[in-house]
């Protein structure tokens, strides 16, 4: 995955930065590469651990957080619904499809008055007859401007259902969303449904803000993960830099000051790493809480943060 990543991502990541670039092409690559959906069994998934699947989010991240959300947008909010809470039909027909890279998905859950407040969704949904209709707007949705897929959240009733939606749908508009500062290499839009219909067969197995919740927390261990491949990066350029910079005739890193840094920053990110790995692997035994995962994301971004501005 390293040498893949420097190959393939690495050469192109500036220019990819700086225009606002986003290929279709890096999905079929990520597809043929097998990545997708790592912790799903079956359907041409790799059926590994979580341990395996952050690691996976860190190489990717090392390059570019944007490339980094592409692969965990797909693998956990969008396949990881499909299989966790999909009928038999869905699977086999989404999942091979997102597996390979052919299809692009997105997660339907923000919406433009309810960003940090999922609960109080707009976007509705109604039944009539053999289909739902759906209602409403999402935004600042990654992926969604050239999806294929939609993971869409809507009040249903008296809670709130996960419904899977295709781009071929009348009544569905994705607008980009640009001029972003950050993660300029994956592309987030909004999603605008105008009486889309739905199929019945088409809606997950799932009740309540459960469906949406944990997909996230799957999303959230990778990020864990990801972000330190961030960090990870800035610190080998600053280790290497003062190794081979000059200053008053001896290298900078022969400097105690420096020394020092470098010494504070490898050991909060060790120390970091170790806790996504120990979690991963409560998750992957199924011993995990939840609060686990949020304390570990908020513990290595923030720690991400501080090491790539002290670098």
């Amino acid at each position: 995955m390293k040498s893949f990543c420097k190959s393939e991502l690495k050469p192109r990541v500036i220019n990819d930065f700086r225009n606002e670039i986003v290929d279709r092409n890096i999905f079929k690559k990520f597809g043929e590469m097998g990545i997708f959906g790592p912790t799903i069994k079956g359907y041409g998934c790799l059926g590994e651990s979580y341990k395996t699947y952050g690691l996976i989010a860190k190489e990717i991240e090392y390059i570019d957080s944007g490339y980094r959300s592409m692969f965990s947008v797909q693998s956990s909010l969008v396949m990881n619904p499909i299989f966790n809470y999909g009928n038999k039909k869905l699977k086999e027909k989404y999942l091979p499809k997102l597996c390979s890279g052919d299809y692009i998905g997105c997660f339907g859950l923000t919406e433009p008055d309810h960003g940090s407040n999922p609960s109080s969704m707009s976007t509705n949904a109604i039944l009539d007859g053999d289909n739902y209709i759906l209602n409403g707007s999402k935004t600042w949705i990654s992926n969604s401007p050239i999806a294929d897929v939609f993971i869409i959240w809507a009040k249903y009733e008296d809670t709130i259902r996960g419904f899977i939606l295709d781009r071929n749908m009348n009544g569905i508009t994705t607008p980009k969303i640009d001029g972003k500062l950050s993660l300029r290499t994956s592309v987030t839009g909004m999603i605008m449904m105008d009486d889309v219909k739905v199929p019945k067969e088409n809606i997950l197995d799932v009740y309540g803000m459960k469906g949406p919740f944990s997909c996230l927390n799957n999303a959230r261990l990778g990020i864990s993960f990801g972000v330190l491949g961030s960090s990870e990066f800035c610190f080998e350029t600053a280790l290497e830099y003062s190794q081979n910079r000059e200053l008053f005739n001896s290298p900078l890193s022969e400097k105690q000051l420096l020394q020092m840094k470098l010494a504070n920053m490898s050991t909060e990110w060790n120390l970091a790493f170790l806790s996504c790995l120990h979690v991963a692997d409560l998750v992957d035994r199924q011993k995990a809480d939840p609060t686990m995962i949020s304390l570990i994301k908020r513990n290595s971004a923030g720690k991400a943060l501080e090491i790539s501005r002290v670098c």
